[in-house]
């Protein structure tokens, strides 16, 4: 174990070393230099995770009139002495590298953008440019999880819609009794009275949180910036009908959480104190082991493991602690370069008094943090639709219309659904596997009944919040003031921002605080995932915790006091690359969910006759 973590220490020094050094006038910055170290080492890694497989070919080509000054298939400005042509109005366009015109000095700015000399003006009227045929290009691991999602779908026959209600009432305590005590042990055909309550002394469920606190302490996870800006950047890109496939993947989402989550119960080891250790580590490696492919299970498990460490450390860590600190110091309007820094110190002090409490502590948290965060931010959004209520079915008009159209955004129909289906998947992490290990903390004798629960947590973070926020952004930016569709921006919050603050005055400083508290959830959460592959890799004890802990309130420092692109590119990549071990052992136990679910509806059924036979003879 030693070992082990003495090389994982010299891995990740250059990180710390590289934090700790300031930056000279003729040198490269903190940042630069981080940036340029991680890209030379990591990123074929993350190239290789987030490459896409090409569907179609540049085969069309489109004209554009220079010397029309309102056309209606493109966007021009001009800035200073030259031209700029964007947002080009076309079934499935996409600027190419090459244009055909006669004038000169005509260059392309990040595919997207054409930039031409207004003295170009006089030697030629119109410009020809590349567009793509009808199709686009996928990211191979969102076919992975949309593909798992279908799967789990149809295997568990629409378990996603048929078992909505039975996840609300599980919630709501309907079925605590039999599932802490096994339905046998109170409702037994052969049970006396004085036996149930004797064994129900001895016998109780393993676990450590209720249902409510592993959904919330999931869904800490999964509720936060990516609800904000992310849905602000996908609008960007593929308009309005996004919308409608980011709904689809959240509802199809609902399966996936369903099986891993089950499996997560399932597989779950449990400590002579009570501790519980669990998620797509266990589950791979003993549950494939009955499959006769133990060997094979285990090299899956330690990938995953590996990347859910890494993921903790950068995507949910030092990038949580990078946004929150941003619009912290955006809101002071403060220059003062070390306040990221301060401002990092606090949060790892707030999050160690949480982590250090372990799952109980943070479920605790999450159960009060993330019911008010999502409440306050929920009640705003109905606020503004309220507000703008006569506009909501046109809102929805538009949703539909460039679902199935594109409305002229880059990449048509199939564009706009990958945008979509991205930012639901990529948002909910449905097929990813993390929020197993909060659910596998779970009492329960029915490693289902927390299956039943999970997929709630998709429809919540997806369905309603991204919803909530798209809805918003589209009624407000009907005059085109938010956002221009088919214009990517990078700065997502500031765009809900505006469309926040344009019906309620102000509401982006309350929206600062929901995003701390966003990020600060998702860092709690994060790092009891981190924390349980960290122990499935190097062992469980008190120095291996405490080391791991105290990594991880260091990244939240060096995560709020420097910008991080290309390492928040590399946690993002080792996040979903977890896709690949997990959805490959969930898929193959299948058969085993199957039987949890028929188990566990087998014990509510027997409850329930138990209940009206017992009211039968009441009456009578």
């Amino acid at each position: 174990m030693k070992k082990k973590l003495l090389t994982f220490l010299l891995a990740i020094l250059p990180i710390l070393n590289f934090a700790q050094e300031s930056s000279t006038e003729n040198e490269l910055s903190t940042s630069e230099k981080i940036d340029a170290t991680f890209k030379s080492y990591t990123g074929w890694f993350v190239e290789g995770i987030f490459s896409e497989i090409k569907f179609g070919s540049v085969d069309a080509k489109v004209t554009l009139d220079l010397t029309n000054e309102t056309p209606d298939n493109y966007s021009r400005e001009i800035v200073g002495d030259t031209l700029f042509v964007s947002n080009i109005l076309m079934p499935s366009a996409k600027i190419a590298e090459e244009v055909e015109t006669t004038a000169q000095n005509v260059t392309v700015k990040e595919g997207a953008v054409l930039a031409i000399p207004t003295a170009a003006l006089a030697q030629t009227s119109e410009v020809t440019v590349d567009a793509w045929s009808p199709y686009a290009k996928i990211p191979w691991v969102l076919i992975v999880l949309i593909g798992g999602a279908l799967f789990f779908t149809i295997y568990f026959k629409f378990i996603n819609f048929t078992g909505f209600a039975t996840s609300i009432r599980v919630v709501q305590g309907k079925y605590e009794d039999i599932e802490k005590h096994g339905v046998d042990t109170l409702y037994g055909e052969d049970t006396t009275q004085d036996e149930a309550l004797e064994a129900i002394e001895e016998d109780g469920a393993d676990g450590e949180v209720s249902h409510f606190q592993a959904l919330t302490a999931a869904l800490s996870a999964t509720v936060g910036l990516g609800n904000i800006a992310g849905v602000a950047v996908a609008l960007s890109i593929g308009g309005p009908g996004a919308t409608f496939w980011m709904i689809v993947a959240g509802l199809l989402g609902m399966a996936s959480k369903f099986a891993e989550c089950t499996l997560g119960v399932k597989y779950r080891d449990v400590g002579p104190d009570g501790t519980v250790y669990g998620g797509p580590m266990y589950y791979l490696t003993k549950g494939l082991k009955e499959k006769g492919a133990g060997g094979f299970g285990k090299v899956l498990a330690i990938i995953f493991a590996i990347f859910v460490v890494g993921g903790s450390f950068g995507g949910g860590n030092m990038f949580q602690a990078n946004q929150a600190a941003a619009q912290f110091v955006k809101l002071l309007g403060t220059e003062n370069e070390n306040a990221g820094m301060y401002f990092g110190m606090v949060m790892a002090v707030i999050v160690a008094v949480v982590i250090i409490g372990g799952i109980k502590r943070i479920a605790s948290v999450t159960e009060k943090i993330v019911p008010f965060m999502a409440g306050i931010y929920v009640v705003a959004s109905l606020v503004i639709l309220g507000f703008h209520f006569d506009q909501i079915g046109d809102a929805f008009g538009l949703i539909f219309e460039g679902a199935f159209s594109g409305l002229g955004i880059a990449g048509g129909l199939i564009g706009v659904m990958i945008q979509g289906i991205r930012r639901g998947a990529f948002s909910n992490e449905a097929g990813v596997g993390s929020a197993a290990i909060a659910h596998s903390a779970v009492r329960t004798k029915y490693a289902a009944s927390e299956g039943i629960v999970a997929l709630l947590e998709p429809f919540v973070d997806t369905v309603v919040i991204c919803t909530m926020t798209a809805l918003v952004i589209i009624i407000t930016n009907f005059d085109g003031s938010v956002m221009q569709y088919g214009v990517e921006v990078k700065e997502g919050v500031e765009k809900t921002a505006i469309a926040f603050d344009s019906v309620i005055p102000h509401f982006s400083i309350v929206l600062t605080i929901a995003v701390i508290l966003f990020a600060f959830s998702t860092m709690i959460s994060w790092s009891y995932y981190g924390m349980q592959g960290w122990k499935f890799l190097f062992g469980k004890g008190k120095i291996t915790d405490l080391i791991y802990k105290i990594l991880f309130l260091m990244f939240v420092v060096v995560g709020a006091s420097i910008s991080l692109g290309a390492v928040i590119d590399f946690s993002d990549a080792m996040i979903f690359a977890m896709v690949v071990p997990n959805i490959i052992g969930v898929v193959l136990l299948s058969p085993v969910v199957r039987k949890e679910l028929n188990r566990y509806l087998n014990a509510i059924h027997k409850k329930h006759e138990a209940l009206e036979e017992g009211a039968d003879d009441l009456a009578k």
